[in-house]
């Protein structure tokens, strides 16, 4: 009887000329109590479908007024509405897509940030020639004066760990008008010290603020070109931080010989600045969760649809938990990754030797050859020139990860970057060793010998980071 009572009022109720007779002889007809019902079923949980209905291609969901669906509701082929409305770029070309810049603004915007990495490592290099006078002023060992480099180079190293993930939230063109804007004003104090403290204190917040172009500036490249177009930008970026160690000694030697240590940090100050100012006016944000958050503003304000948004938009990160991991992870990977621990000391080492040489290279030169200060600076070009000729070996260690992958079946694997670093650690130790026999056993030998054997170390040295980092 309960069946036929339920047959029975279905039929009255789709009669002809009844209220609900616009609904379909296929269309249940809405009962108030399955409604509520509906109301508390969990989004996730499925529903049977009914015996008298069948799914409309024409009419898509509509959420109850005030239910949970009202914000998940289901489009045409089970596809989010989160989705529909979620951001993203309107194809290459779509104008506010970095990727869609001309050639020649994207290669305005490498050069800058080159520049300014090319400026913060050259700072690091460019105190070294100012021992001499700074021992005189202030009344300190060199063992004292050298804390300045060690103490820079430890805020280059400690900085990425705050400056990358503050990146992530705000984007890269507010990290670099900031960090890079005190950084200068950082220099002023280093200009005008009277004592050591002055200088080491601002000297570590300048290499923390400086860091930025060594952990962010990369990004940066990658956000303007495709990965087939990548290579030649990121190898300029890439050489540039290599580069100021050994542009530093080169200027340092001619400030310092005739005139004070002071002009060291003037000549900064100027170089800093006119790079800021370029970074200002003429590096746009590109950082691309972050541009996809204004296009979702302005689609907010041109729609009036409030439920256009970027993904960005919908992260449950913490500022705060984002930096702890950051500072946390690398030291995770040092411990738990042998290979990253291993390519992560060979840099070190690499760097250390680096930074050895702007005490060996006066002892050598100035001691055994009786260069001026000037011309021991210029020795450092030897060290640039072997930089340049790694870079021009860059194309060669490409085609043979291109080789190593297409032989592997198209499938790349981690060990095909490797070659140029094995070749370094062999070429590098044949080099030390015979450049320090000749040093040790004949002082007098001609200079040309150890320019010559740091032009090699150091052409071999780039093009195995290149190799290992492309």
């Amino acid at each position: 009887m309960a069946d036929t009572r339920d047959s029975d009022q279905y039929t009255r109720d789709t009669a002809p000329g009844s209220e609900d007779s616009k609904h379909g002889p296929y269309d249940a007809v809405p009962d108030p109590e399955t409604d509520a019902d509906q109301r508390n079923t969990p989004l996730h949980a499925e529903k049977e479908p009914s015996a008298f209905q069948t799914p409309s291609e024409d009419t898509p969901h509509q959420p109850h007024e005030g239910s949970d669906d009202e914000q998940k509701a289901p489009e045409e082929g089970g596809v989010d509405s989160e989705k529909q409305y979620e951001v993203s770029w309107d194809g290459p070309d779509d104008p506010m897509n970095p990727k869609s810049r001309s050639s020649l603004r994207k290669w305005i915007i490498v050069l800058i940030v080159s520049g300014s990495s090319l400026c913060v490592t050259c700072a690091s290099a460019l105190y070294t020639t100012t021992y001499a006078q700074l021992e005189k002023d202030f009344h300190v060992s060199r063992e004292v004066a050298t804390l300045g480099v060690s103490i820079f180079v430890m805020g280059l190293g400690s900085g990425p760990m705050l400056l990358a993930p503050l990146s992530e939230f705000y984007g890269r063109r507010p990290i670099y008008v900031y960090s890079f804007g005190l950084y200068v004003i950082w220099l002023v104090p280093c200009a005008v010290a009277n004592n050591i403290a002055t200088m080491l204190v601002s000297r570590f917040i300048d290499g923390l603020a400086g860091s930025a172009f060594l952990s962010v500036a990369g990004g940066t490249v990658g956000d303007l070109y495709n990965i087939n177009q990548l290579s030649l930008p990121m190898m300029v970026y890439t050489a540039s931080p290599f580069m100021g160690p050994e542009l530093g000694p080169v200027v340092g030697g001619f400030i310092n010989q005739y005139t004070s240590w002071r002009w060291t940090f003037y000549v900064l100050i100027i170089w800093a600045g006119v790079q800021w100012i370029l970074i200002f006016f003429l590096v746009p944000e590109t950082y691309h969760p972050v541009l996809l958050r204004r296009k979702a503003i302005k689609l907010r304000a041109e729609t009036g649809n409030p439920a256009w948004h970027a993904p960005i938009e919908r992260m449950n990160k913490s500022l705060v938990k984002t930096i702890l991991w950051s500072c946390i992870r690398p030291f995770q990977l040092l411990t738990l990754e042998p290979m990253c621990l291993l390519l992560c000391l060979l840099s070190a080492v690499l760097l250390g030797i680096v930074y050895l040489f702007f005490g060996a290279f006066p002892l050598i030169f100035e001691n055994n050859h009786h260069f001026t200060q000037s011309q021991t600076g210029l020795t450092f070009l030897a060290l640039m020139i072997g930089m340049l000729s790694g870079i021009s070996c860059d194309p060669l260690w490409k085609k043979n990860y291109n080789r190593l992958v297409r032989k592997n079946g198209g499938k790349s694997e981690p060990e095909f970057r490797l070659p140029p670093t094995i070749l370094y650690v062999a070429f590098r130790g044949h080099k030390e060793y015979h450049r320090d026999w000749l040093l040790t056993n004949n002082p007098e030998a001609p200079s040309l010998f150890p320019l010559v054997s740091y032009v090699g170390s150091f052409g071999s040295s780039l093009s195995r980071h290149l190799g290992s980092s492309s």
